[in-house]
């Protein structure tokens, strides 16, 4: 293939993905989005293996190494559960960071690939390449981080060390005196000294921001490392002088940036704040003031819950994460299809911060196939709480906590809720007292008007379903 139609097949390429991101905007066009995706991304493989820079024997390591790639794509897509979906993401970043380091390398290391460079090309090149293995490995040790966070193998608790800002300050710091020295080496061997130091403090930096950073604000870490590896691959693209990696880069590094400030909005955080340190210790937390927990809960049984919600004339369901892993999102299309044909009006809450990433709560429901105009984002529905006979709450916590607005002293203090407590009568399923993920006690568990549904809630949603068709 030429490279005239090369570039043209990246073009067309690069509109697809754009496509791609207007149709994953809104759950309708979502299946639509991800064909475009995949279409653009077919293009750009084909493109670029066919394209001028890659000779007759590279095919069989490219062939190969595809092959290896889509057999554990496939693998994965097949067995990975909706509950994994988040550390799989979180994997796949840091796959992207990696690729991206090694290219760099690769880059620095190959003779020929900065051979047309002189002068200040020379010293732009070596800079896209010093920044590129600096953003890659930064996401890729980072990543791996927050896999281990989300999947449980790594505790949600922040690691706080002792004058750690300065500890970040004193990296960066070097990083900066490191790369002057790499742009000022005048062979491979003298560079690659300070390119390895920078590397070693890259990989520290992505471990201990990620770790410094508490469980409940690990939806926005996912959204923020989304960006990351979208800057790496432009980064990628200005080393390989490959005008799509630059595009495809950029708009994922910047729609995951856009994502990031609009789940820090949803939590009342801001940015910085979230990469100094979050919240969430993974150890229950009193609420102080107004919101200081009193009284004993009040359990209801899932007959009682059915003969609410058979009586009401108005039901909102607020998923979270507890709905993920009992797998319950099929039983709930069933309860809500049941209600709707006797004339209930059904609707879901879904927080923007719902679950271990963002849209994991729609994801879930899509799956169940519940319609899509039936579950509305917090600022849709908040206000009709007040005139909602039943709000049921299937395993989340912080999202739904009163505290939020009640405790001014409270970690999630100004942080935008779900007010469920303000419905007739709400009713939160759990298996335990336990707190959420941010690690804070909930108040709303002791008001008047709410009921607790303990137990499974794929077992007491089936029980429900149960009595609601007797």
């Amino acid at each position: 293939m030429s490279t005239s139609l090369t570039t043209v097949a990246y073009l067309g390429a690069a509109i697809l993905f754009i496509l791609s991101l207007g149709g994953l905007s809104h759950p309708e066009t979502s299946r639509r989005g991800n064909l475009y995706g995949i279409i653009g991304m077919t293009i750009a493989v084909l493109a670029t293996v066919s394209g001028p820079q890659v000779t007759q024997q590279g095919y069989a390591w490219i062939i190969a190494a595809m092959v290896f790639g889509a057999t554990i794509g496939l693998y994965a897509a097949r067995t990975v559960k909706m509950t994994q979906m988040p550390e799989l993401v979180a994997l796949m970043h840091s796959l992207v960071g990696l690729a991206a380091a090694l290219v760099g390398f690769a880059t620095y290391i190959d003779p020929s690939a900065s051979a047309a460079y002189q002068g200040a090309e020379k010293v732009i090149h070596d800079i896209e390449i010093y920044i590129g293995i600096l953003i890659g490995l930064v996401t890729f040790s980072g990543s791996v981080i927050a896999f281990g966070k989300l999947s449980g193998k790594i505790g949600g608790k922040p690691l706080l060390l002792p004058a750690r800002h300065w500890m970040n300050l004193a990296g960066l710091l070097t990083v900066i005196y490191f790369g002057a020295r790499f742009i000022e080496a005048d062979s491979v061997g003298i560079g690659m000294t300070p390119l390895i130091v920078m590397s070693v403090i890259a990989l520290l930096f992505g471990i201990h921001m990620v770790m410094a950073i508490g469980g409940a604000d690990m939806p926005v870490v996912v959204s923020m490392l989304n960006s990351y590896s979208g800057w790496a691959a432009a980064a990628t693209g200005f080393m390989l002088s490959n005008d799509l990696l630059i595009v495809t880069g950029a708009l994922v590094g910047s729609s995951g940036a856009i994502l990031s400030y609009i789940m820090c909005r949803a939590m009342n955080r801001n940015f910085i704040s979230v990469i100094a340190g979050g919240f969430g210790t993974g150890a229950p937390v009193a609420a102080s003031g107004d919101a200081q927990p009193a009284g004993e809960v009040i359990p209801i049984s899932a007959i009682e819950t059915a003969e609410l919600l058979r009586d009401a004339k108005n039901v909102i369901i607020v998923p979270g994460y507890g709905m993920a892993v009992a797998q319950a999102q099929h039983t709930v299309y069933e309860i809500t299809k049941l209600l709707r044909e006797k004339g209930v009006n059904v609707r879901f809450g879904i927080h923007p911060v719902a679950g271990r990433m963002p849209g994991h709560m729609n994801v879930l429901l899509a799956e169940a196939k519940v319609p899509y105009d039936i579950v509305l984002e917090m600022d849709e529905l908040n206000e009709d709480f007040p005139d909602t006979e039943v709000a049921i709450v299937i395993g989340a916590n912080d999202i739904v906590n009163p505290a939020a607005q009640e405790d001014p002293a409270s970690p999630i203090a100004g942080m935008p809720v779900l007010e469920v407590w303000k419905a007739k009568t709400s009713i939160v399923m759990k298996r335990s007292m336990a707190s959420g993920y941010a690690g804070v006690d909930n108040p709303l568990f002791y008001k008047e008007n709410n009921r607790m549904l303990f137990g499974d809630a794929k077992k007491m949603l089936d029980e429900v379903l149960g009595a609601l068709k007797a």
